[in-house]
């Protein structure tokens, strides 16, 4: 079955949106895009949702309100009524053309994972093909991960120039591999005993360094060092203490104090400069980071009035 996505206008004609919903998307190991749709309609187009053509791809839905009494169809007919809790997750498996009737206002982050996707974690961990998921279609279940990850990923989705590809692919490959270890049947990969190369460390750190505003994916870093994406993610980890996303996020910090150095530069400019979507932005990360604002940290460290602008 030929692999088409479900993001974007496939997402708006199913639901009969207004406007097309927004996506994060990652360029799987596999080649085939993983995305994360938000979804929400407060007075939707009462009627059976529109048509899904099948493939071999899962949806997994983690609901953002409560839909009683939701009727549930595939191929063509209704299998389930569930009532639908805030908090909870659904999986679909779109061969069977998953639809539902629209009739209530509704809230939900679906995950695209298409089975070529979970394949290919497996595939880098030595294991076997995932195959078909091993769960009740069109049921919800209390899982935590899911629902650590979509409040992340729903942060990046109504703040996308503050998300950089790192932190998406970082959270998408997560998902992707919570996905196949939960419900397709994978081993939990084990931990890595060592970590990368130095020279690889090395490398790795200047193609980040050298991007402060995130946009290389985890796939072209890895690329360079000829290593799978999960590999690299996990090794790296494993020789500097945290994910390449929130290393760069210290590089940023780390090239705004060098900056505010410098007395005529405004925070707004250092805030660009240092790959930051904008002031409240680096305002935000530098004062988690440091544990104190940007201008309490300069005039501290150099004596000088704060400017803003």
């Amino acid at each position: 079955m030929a692999q088409s996505g479900f993001h974007g206008e496939r997402v708006k004609d199913l639901l009969h949106l207004k406007d097309t919903p927004a996506s994060l998307i990652m360029r799987s190991v596999s080649g085939v895009n993983v995305s994360a749709t938000e979804t929400r309609d407060d007075n939707p187009v009462p009627g059976l949702s529109g048509r899904i053509a099948p493939e071999d791809a899962y949806i997994v839905s983690l609901k953002l309100r409560d839909y009683p009494d939701c009727e549930y169809w595939e191929n063509g007919k209704c299998v389930a009524k569930p009532d639908i809790r805030a908090g909870t997750t659904y999986l679909y498996d779109m061969k069977y053309e998953p639809g539902f009737v629209i009739e209530k206002p509704f809230h939900s982050l679906h995950f695209y994972l298409p089975a070529l996707a979970l394949d290919g974690i497996a595939e880098q961990s030595g294991a076997r093909r995932v195959g078909q998921l091993d769960c009740q279609f069109g049921t919800g279940f209390q899982d935590l991960t899911m629902h650590h990850a979509g409040a992340a990923l729903l942060q990046a989705l109504r703040q996308p120039s503050e998300a950089n590809q790192l932190f998406v692919d970082h959270m998408m490959l997560a998902v992707t591999a919570h996905v196949a270890q939960t419900y397709g049947g994978l081993r939990r990969l084990e931990a890595l005993r060592g970590g990368l190369a130095p020279w690889q460390v090395k490398r790795a750190c200047e193609r980040l360094e050298a991007d402060l505003g995130g946009k290389l994916a985890l796939q072209d870093i890895a690329a360079e060092l000829d290593l799978s994406v999960s590999h690299f993610s996990r090794a790296f980890r494993a020789s500097v203490g945290m994910p390449p996303h929130q290393w760069l996020l210290h590089q940023r910090v780390s090239a705004a104090k060098q900056l505010m150095t410098v007395r005529d530069l405004s925070l707004a400019e250092i805030a660009i400069s240092s790959g930051f979507s904008n002031q409240s932005h680096f305002t935000r990360v530098f004062s988690n980071l440091v544990g104190v604002s940007p201008g309490v940290w300069r005039r501290e460290g150099l004596g000088a009035p704060e400017r803003d602008n």
